[in-house]
C-alpha cells in the first residue's frame, strides 16, 4: 500500500504518509470517542450493512444483525479519530465516505460541548467533493467499485496486467438500449464508464457522452479501456519498481509516523486533560 500511494504521486516531502499501526494515539481517541458515541448512531451507518452484505452477498435488507460484531460496527468511530486527531479541517473523501464524515463532525461537536474547552479542540471537518464522486463497480453498477468485492472482475487494480484491464472492461455490464446517454438511474453501467473515460480525460462527463452520441458501447469501452491503460501505465511500473525497494519504503514509514506523532501527541495530551485521564 505504501508503495501504490508514492506511485500514484504521494510526494513524502509534500504529505506524512505512515502506517496508522505506527501510532498508538488513533486507537486510544478511537477508544475515548467510542465513550461518547450512541450505538444508535453507529446502528444507522450503511457501511457495516453494506459490508456484511457483500460477505454474505445478499441485499443489505437480508442482513442478519446478529452477525455484526463490535469491530465493524466501530470502525466509523476510528476513522473519526484518523481525522480528529490532527485536527483535519477539510476531507476529500468519495461521496459514499459522506456519512462517515458527518459523523466525525458530529463526534467533533459532541466533544466539544462535552468538555468546553476554549478554544474549542476539534474543528468540524468539511468534506471536500472529488470531481469522480463515486465509481461503480463493473460487474454490479448499482454498488461501488470495492477492493472487498469477491468478484475480481468488478474493479481495476494498479497491479492488472494491459489484458487484465481489457478482458475486465470487455465485459463490464452495460444495458439493451442502443446509443450512449450519461443516465445514472436508468442506464448506471454506460454512466459509469462514462464517469471512468472523463475521470481519465480529466474532462467534463457531460462532454464525454456528447461524443459517443452515434457510437456503440463497443466503442466506449474500447476507448475507456485505451484510456485507463494509459492512465496507469507509468505509475504502475513505478509500483513495480517501489515494491521492492523495502529499505526505502521502510524509511518513508518510519519518518511519517515520526511526524504524525509529534503532531497527534498534543492533541492526546489535550484529550486526556480534558476527560481527566492526565
Amino acid at each position: 500500500m505504501m508503495a501504490a500511494l508514492l506511485a500514484i504521486g504521494i510526494d513524502p516531502q509534500r504529505s506524512i504518509l505512515f502506517h496508522q499501526d505506527h501510532n498508538p494515539d488513533h486507537t486510544e481517541l478511537a477508544w475515548l470517542f467510542n465513550c461518547i458515541t450512541p450505538v444508535g448512531k453507529l446502528r444507522r451507518m450503511t457501511t457495516w450493512k453494506a459490508r456484511l452484505a457483500t460477505s454474505r452477498n445478499a441485499n443489505e435488507s437480508e442482513v442478519d444483525e446478529s452477525l455484526l460484531n463490535a469491530g465493524l460496527l466501530t470502525y466509523p468511530v476510528l476513522q473519526a479519530a484518523d481525522i480528529l486527531l490532527y485536527r483535519a479541517t477539510h476531507v476529500p473523501v468519495g461521496e459514499d465516505q459522506k456519512q462517515h464524515l458527518e459523523l466525525s463532525r458530529d463526534i467533533a461537536d459532541t466533544f466539544n460541548h462535552t468538555f468546553k474547552r476554549k478554544p474549542k479542540l476539534f474543528p468540524l471537518p468539511g468534506y471536500v467533493e472529488t470531481p469522480s464522486r463515486r465509481i461503480l463497480s463493473l460487474r454490479d453498477p448499482t454498488s461501488k467499485m470495492s477492493k472487498s468485492s469477491p468478484d475480481r472482475d468488478s474493479r481495476i487494480l494498479l497491479t492488472d496486467t494491459d489484458d487484465q484491464i481489457r478482458s475486465k472492461l470487455r465485459r463490464a455490464v452495460t444495458d439493451s438500449t442502443v446509443g450512449i446517454t450519461y443516465d445514472p438511474v436508468e442506464r448506471p453501467g454506460v454512466a459509469n464508464l462514462l464517469t471512468v473515460l472523463a475521470a481519465c480525460m480529466q474532462t467534463d462527463v457531460l462532454e464525454v457522452a456528447s461524443q459517443f452520441e452515434n457510437k456503440g458501447h463497443g466503442d466506449l469501452k474500447a476507448e475507456v479501456t485505451d484510456a485507463v491503460i494509459e492512465l496507469i501505465r507509468e505509475p504502475r511500473a513505478e509500483f513495480e519498481r517501489l515494491r521492492n525497494d523495502t529499505t526505502y519504503l521502510a524509511e518513508v514509514a518510519r519518518e511519517g509516523a515520526r511526524k504524525a506523532r509529534a503532531i497527534s501527541e498534543e492533541t492526546i495530551k489535550t484529550v486526556r486533560n480534558s476527560v481527566g485521564l492526565s
